[in-house]
């Protein structure tokens, strides 16, 4: 075989180059979130914990917001424009300064919204200024993103960030274990902008020459408009569970439903190990008319995404017992969530992916199936919870309602995007292989035989168990050359 028949496209080798780097980060963040949570539940307490867990919800949702959707759309900005890019990037700045500045009045007015079931006292109405410093961050990481600058994000969001709470966290339960959560979660949301601005002023530069243009501004609002709506209703989707549980549940069963979403948040992170080097990918297939490059991108990032998630959500779903019992002895009855909120994050993963093409092929469409499987949760959130109550099960088996929705939706949603997809590109974009049921099977067995040893050994022995019978089928199973070169480095990239 020739070198060029060894060679993989370069498209490929960006998406490996980048998610490896991501999926370093995302070790890192499990290293760290970890540490947290254990802090959290063992010396704040579920009740601290639900408290914080709501208060957080509604600031990052309206950070959300405020980023106009430009974590994905930079990078379309980018590729279509002539003028110097650190002038875009500096409009994109201020596009979020300006969204970041109402939201930021709206709920300091406001601040109820936070904070619907405890009292508000001393600082906590100004939570919302770090509004500013979230979408500054994700704005700064994504024009980084552009120039295949993953490493920022490593940094700031998987090292930066989360090592930064949980130290502050430690420090100030010292201080108060009432307040001590939310100050710590400022600490570092500082740190983390910080961290973005700093590799972003060394690759672009100050923006000389740049001038404030309020139409170019609006004209650029109005443009990322569905794909604002789309990233928000993913946002939402992943929070709207918390959102309703607030409302029918105490502070303290929120504190527990947060753990375990916590948790099962890990594999989400795989998927966005892949944004910020998906979209510059997928627009400059796109920009030169090749949509068949585009399919293959989809599918092979697909893949992986689901490979990863999957033996993730084994190694934290068998032993789920083991790891909720490690934030606390209260957390426990946590398990049944955190089971189907893994389960929903690996059907996801095919929504998630397809989405990601499709804020550029059809994004009209794709904000409508959105908004319509937030509707579906919704409802079917409510439904099961009012359904169970009738029953009279046990709080914590109502708790599961909000995981069981988002499961549904989520894989509702799955089906609907990939074969829009499908259709737009004409060509298959389903990540799905037969080799990840024998992976699953294989390590379900494995780690079902190690529930049965202490829970230390469960963790310290099983879990690693689980991941290698898991990754050893993948790899002999399902891993074709293309698939490997995720965890391969040629000389150029080490150097």
């Amino acid at each position: 075989m020739s070198a060029e028949a060894k060679t993989p496209p370069p498209d490929i080798s960006a998406l490996a180059k980048g998610g490896r780097t991501n999926f370093f980060g995302f070790l890192l963040r499990l290293a760290a979130r970890i540490p947290f949570l254990f802090i959290a539940g063992r010396w704040y307490g579920a009740e601290a914990l639900g408290i914080f867990a709501y208060a957080v919800i509604v600031v990052e949702f309206a950070a959300q917001l405020s980023t106009l959707g430009l974590k994905r759309g930079l990078a379309e900005q980018l590729s279509k424009t002539d003028r110097p890019h650190v002038h875009v990037v500096w409009d994109a700045m201020l596009a979020g300064f300006v969204a970041s500045t109402i939201a930021v009045l709206l709920l300091v007015a406001f601040p109820q919204a936070m904070f619907p079931n405890s009292e508000i006292q001393g600082m906590e109405r100004l939570l919302p200024l770090t509004i500013f410093a979230l979408a500054a961050s994700d704005i700064a990481l994504a024009a980084l993103a552009y120039r295949h600058d993953i490493g920022a994000t490593v940094r700031a969001r998987a090292i930066v960030e989360p090592w930064t709470i949980s130290i502050a966290a430690f420090f100030l339960a010292f201080y108060s274990l009432r307040d001590g959560l939310i100050l710590a979660y400022v600490l570092s949301m500082i740190a983390a902008l910080v961290a973005s601005l700093w590799p972003l002023f060394r690759s672009y530069g100050l923006p000389t020459g740049w001038r404030p243009n309020p139409g170019r501004l609006m004209r650029l609002a109005w443009a990322n408009l569905p794909m604002a709506g789309a990233d928000a209703i993913e946002w939402v989707s992943r929070r709207l569970d918390i959102a309703i549980l607030g409302l029918f549940f105490s502070p303290a069963i929120v504190g527990i439903y947060y753990v375990a979403q916590q948790l099962a948040s890990l594999p989400q992170k795989l998927k966005t190990s892949f944004d910020p080097i998906l979209g510059p990918v997928i627009t400059q297939n796109l920009r030169e008319g090749n949509r068949a490059a585009v399919a293959k991108q989809v599918r092979q990032a697909g893949f992986w995404i689901i490979a990863a998630q999957a033996g993730v959500a084994l190694a934290l779903g068998i032993p789920g017992e083991a790891w909720m019992g490690l934030v606390g002895a209260a957390f426990v009855g946590g398990t049944g969530v955190l089971a189907f909120l893994l389960a929903a994050e690996v059907v996801a993963a095919t929504a998630a992916v397809s989405e990601a093409a499709l804020v550029y092929v059809a994004r009209h469409r794709n904000l409508m199936i959105s908004c319509f499987m937030l509707t579906v949760q919704a409802a079917l959130t409510v439904g099961i919870i009012l359904i169970m109550r009738s029953y009279d099960l046990p709080l914590l088996y109502q708790a599961t309602g909000p995981a069981i929705a988002l499961m549904l939706a989520l894989g509702m949603a799955s089906v609907m995007k990939a074969r829009l997809l499908s259709r737009l590109l004409e060509a298959p974009v389903s990540p799905w292989r037969w080799a990840l049921v024998w992976a699953a099977a294989t390590a379900t067995v494995i780690g079902y035989v190690a529930t049965f040893t202490p829970e230390w050994m469960e963790l310290v022995i099983g879990v690693p168990a689980v991941l290698g019978v898991y990754g050893w089928v993948i790899w002999y199973r399902g891993f074709g050359p293309e698939d490997r070169i995720l965890f391969k480095m040629g000389k150029k990239e080490a150097a």
